[in-house]
């Protein structure tokens, strides 16, 4: 096994699945770490067969790649003939497809979210009743202006029995009663993804999880709190952003850190939103060490905490409390120096910050998540 990604597999058979569903698991999970090189988890998953005989002779991996593409999982795209002018068709390349991307992206959210998805839906909600579009369980009567879909026909219909009798049956404007309903409320979140080369140093696979982490937050908000936004930047030596679709090919480069790019390009973000609840998440493993300056180069220092770096870093996080974006910084590294300079870049936006491991991140960020809109949302 390749030890220097970090991959870790172990003899476990779940019971009563089919053989496509436990090659199923297996592949989501390569697929994952493989930043969806399909041929390169497909390569990953013989060698696993050969080990744990995954397969036999009833259902091989050649059954399985036929079972993932008549189900739609992968499609197969031809290349052109390598010869000139000789008409051939090239070797067929397997990718992944976007119904593919949506059951990695629900994978992920039952990882690190548990039951959470099945707990039905929800949104955040303010403190005041009104004309809104979430029920509390409430009545009052009826108010000029009430839409007629918020009335309760089985309530209204039980008023104008007591008020005028069984006799002759008469609806008023007096017997109406109202659903009482909640303002729904908005967040939007920028979520910022180090991608820096010490995302994949030391023989750690820090990107995966920092992945799935984003992928489940994702279907998190689209599913259960579908009114609020999700964007996602990654940071090197520059930001920018990325769709949701492209998380499971995230891919660590040979960059420093740029800090302060991912913070102006996530107040940018939050800047074009028009709700008021905003807030920046930022996950990292390491020291800011990388500035654009104005002329277009990189002023780079990866020797301790570059004094002008730094500064520039606290005052970009004063500038994010001044616009009332918290940004709240989930601290891969433990080394004390980082740690110290993590606490002084959170004072000065008046954030938050933790300083977890990787196995905790998602139960982490998904907890801030929930504090933060029952507090930011009353």
């Amino acid at each position: 096994m390749k030890t220097g990604k970090g991959f870790r597999f172990l003899n476990y058979e779940a019971p009563q699945l089919t053989p496509f569903e436990k090659l199923f698991e297996i592949f989501q999970e390569l697929i994952t770490h493989t930043s969806g090189d399909v041929d390169e988890a497909l390569d990953w998953l013989r060698e696993l067969d050969k080990e744990y005989e995954l397969t036999d002779e009833n259902y091989t991996i050649d059954d399985f790649i036929e079972d993932l593409k008549a189900k739609g999982f992968l499609r197969e795209e031809l290349e052109e003939g390598g010869g000139e002018g000789d008409g051939e068709p090239g070797e067929a390349n397997l990718s992944i497809t976007a119904k593919m991307e949506r059951i990695i992206r629900q994978r992920a959210l039952d990882q690190i979210f548990g039951k959470l998805k099945r707990s039905g839906a929800g949104n955040h909600k303010t403190g005041k009743s009104g004309p809104g579009d979430e029920h509390t369980g409430d009545f009052r009567e009826y108010r000029y202006g009430d839409s007629l879909e918020h009335i309760s026909m089985t309530e209204s219909l039980k008023n104008a029995q007591i008020n005028h009798g069984m006799d002759g049956f008469s609806l008023t404007e007096d017997d109406l009663v109202v659903e009482d309903t909640h303002y729904k409320a908005q967040m939007s979140t920028v979520l910022m993804i180090d991608i820096s080369h010490s995302m994949i140093l030391y023989g750690e696979d820090r990107i995966t999880p920092a992945k799935k982490v984003a992928m489940a937050l994702a279907e998190l908000i689209t599913t259960r709190y579908p009114k609020d936004t999700l964007d996602i930047l990654v940071f090197g030596n520059d930001a920018w952003p990325i769709p949701i679709k492209e998380l499971p090919y995230l891919k660590v480069g040979p960059y420093h850190t740029n800090t302060v790019a991912g913070l102006q390009l996530a107040m940018d973000m939050l800047r074009r939103k028009r709700n008021t609840n905003k807030q920046i998440f930022m996950i990292t493993d390491g020291k800011p060490s990388c500035l654009r300056m104005p002329d277009g180069t990189y002023y780079k220092n990866s020797v301790g905490l570059d004094d002008f770096i730094v500064e520039k870093c606290y005052n970009t996080a004063r500038q994010a409390r001044r616009l009332h974006i918290p940004i709240t910084t989930f601290m891969i590294a433990q080394d004390p120096y980082l740690r110290q300079f993590i606490r002084h870049f959170t004072e000065a936006n008046k954030g938050k910050a933790f300083f977890t491991g990787l196995e905790d991140l998602g139960e982490m960020i998904f907890e801030d998540y929930e504090q933060n809109r029952r507090k930011r949302l009353k």
